[in-house]
């Protein structure tokens, strides 16, 4: 049990931390303590608001971008853990399982083998079965006119050009731009956009941006089109949610609505 968890602390400075495409025979949970972190896995990327966690299984390719002046927890977990799929996920961490993390993270390296160190591992591997995981993540492709379009859109979440406007950018009609998304993603463009809007959402009320400087910054025209957009991406409003990220209890029924 000693070797099962270990758990090191990353902090960005002025400069992103990035950390090229990789994998290990571990997983890896990791814990946003102040600013967020973007994890690219084959066909999708996802984001870590504070408060939250991201799981990403042992032998999972994955690149991960921990923001500037951004904290992360990485937790490595050589054991299975019945709560925690062999698929990415987000996690809901509860403040117990953070302060054990956080304990692991700063002990000693004398001490990282020593008869405290295994009961502190016990006690989280415990709590780490029974958080609460959800889908939240953003489909992404390979195929250049849509990874355009996609990394154009996270650069500036605000911009609120239509399908007719992205289609005439990258030289398409807007049927075939329409039928390119949907293909690609899974989703009509404007899912996929609501989708992007609510997780930079939840990275900027996660670091301390109230409701209406998101919605602002997000170029909605009033607060309560955002909220709507987001109730009905997670169906709850933004500070509810976010209220249940921090004590773990967000629930598997409030995953990203399905597209119509």
């Amino acid at each position: 049990m000693s070797t099962a968890v270990a758990a090191v602390i990353v902090h960005a400075g002025a400069q992103p931390e990035e950390m090229p495409q990789h994998r290990h025979v571990q997983g890896q949970l990791a814990m946003v303590l102040e600013g967020s972190m973007t994890c690219e896995v084959p066909g999708a990327m996802w984001m870590a608001p504070v408060h939250g966690g991201l799981w990403i299984p042992g032998a999972t390719p994955h690149g991960n971008r921990v923001a500037p002046n951004s904290r992360v927890c990485f937790l490595f977990l050589g054991v299975e853990m019945d709560a925690l799929p062999r698929r990415c996920c987000t996690v809901g961490i509860s403040p117990l399982l953070r302060e054990l993390a956080l304990h692991l993270a700063g002990l000693p390296h004398e001490r990282q083998h020593g008869v405290q160190a295994g009961r502190l591992r016990a006690v989280l591997l415990d709590q780490l079965e029974t958080v609460a995981t959800g889908p939240l993540h953003l489909p992404v492709s390979a195929e250049p006119r849509v990874r355009r379009m996609a990394q154009a859109l996270t650069a500036d979440p605000a911009d609120r050009s239509t399908a007719a406007q992205w289609a005439s950018r990258l030289a398409v009609s807007e049927r075939t731009f329409a039928r390119l998304v949907r293909a690609e993603t899974g989703m009509s463009f404007g899912h996929w956009r609501h989708r992007l809007q609510v997780m930079v959402a939840l990275q900027w009320l996660s670091s301390g941006a109230t409701v209406q400087q998101v919605a602002a910054d997000l170029g909605y025209n009033s607060v309560n089109a955002f909220i709507s957009m987001f109730k009905k991406s997670m169906g709850v409003p933004p500070g509810r949610y976010l209220a249940q990220r921090h004590t773990g209890s967000v629930t598997a029924s409030q995953a990203p609505k399905a597209d119509n």
